[in-house]
């Protein structure tokens, strides 16, 4: 293989890449505006995938200007980008192409309480798992999520000469008087896209989401199979090594 077809080899393989990656970035971030720069600064803001590769695709955007607009006839390209470059684009295109599925960060054991259930006994539960919250159960469907600190705030508002009288008392009572916390359903297909928008849109009218509860169709009177949180958005770990 001569160094002329080598060098076009690479170039067009780049094009290739940074044309799957915009593809994807169109339909991941979802606005009237197909320029890439624009999909790239609006799209950093709301999805972790993008925030984690922004500054490569940035200097990825430049090199691929220069590319095509510098082209001074078919197959031959004014400059050459690095074998290690059009490796590492393809790895980011593939893994903006592939299926991520949300039930993929969700955490998969999700321990629920019952709204009937004595606080004692969901205290075992918490001693057991040591989870700091648990959708709350009510004939079959969730009726709201209890935290671990809503326990502790009951207790503080509840106390009484050093003592807080628990024989009587069951998670309803406590769900009565802390704060709701939202939550939203998602049916396992959804995928990690489209969970980062229900938290950005929720943020958007000032409802601050704490969990999306995944089960089969979406629906609140399901099992659920995951729950993804905020913090499981952050952490996800998109690696192209």
């Amino acid at each position: 293989m001569n160094t002329i077809y080598q060098s076009y080899q690479l170039s067009e393989r780049f094009e290739v890449a940074f044309n799957q990656i915009h593809d994807s970035l169109k339909s991941i971030v979802k606005i009237n505006d197909d320029r890439f720069k624009t999909l790239l600064d609006i799209g950093v803001r709301k999805h972790q995938i993008i925030n984690q590769y922004y500054n490569d695709l940035k200097q990825y955007a430049k090199l691929r200007n220069s590319l095509v607009h510098d082209k001074k006839e078919l197959g031959y390209y004014i400059a050459e980008p690095h074998l290690d470059v059009v490796t590492h684009i393809e790895k980011i295109a593939s893994i903006f192409n592939r299926p991520n599925y949300a039930l993929m960060i969700a955490t998969k054991e999700v321990i629920t309480v019952n709204y009937d259930e004595n606080i004692i006994n969901t205290f075992q539960t918490i001693k057991r798992y040591g989870y700091s919250q648990y959708p709350v159960y009510r004939n079959k469907e969730c009726v709201g999520l209890l935290a671990t600190g809503d326990i502790v705030k009951w207790m503080t508002e509840n106390v009484r000469n050093a003592v807080v009288e628990l024989a009587e008392i069951k998670v309803k009572d406590v769900l009565k008087t802390v704060r709701n916390h939202p939550i939203e359903f998602a049916a396992k297909s959804i995928d990690i896209f489209s969970v980062e928008d229900i938290f950005e849109n929720k943020h958007k009218n000032k409802i601050y989401l704490e969990a999306v509860i995944i089960t089969e169709n979406g629906k609140s009177d399901e099992l659920p199979l995951g729950m993804v949180t905020a913090w499981d958005l952050i952490e996800i770990d998109y690696t192209v090594d």
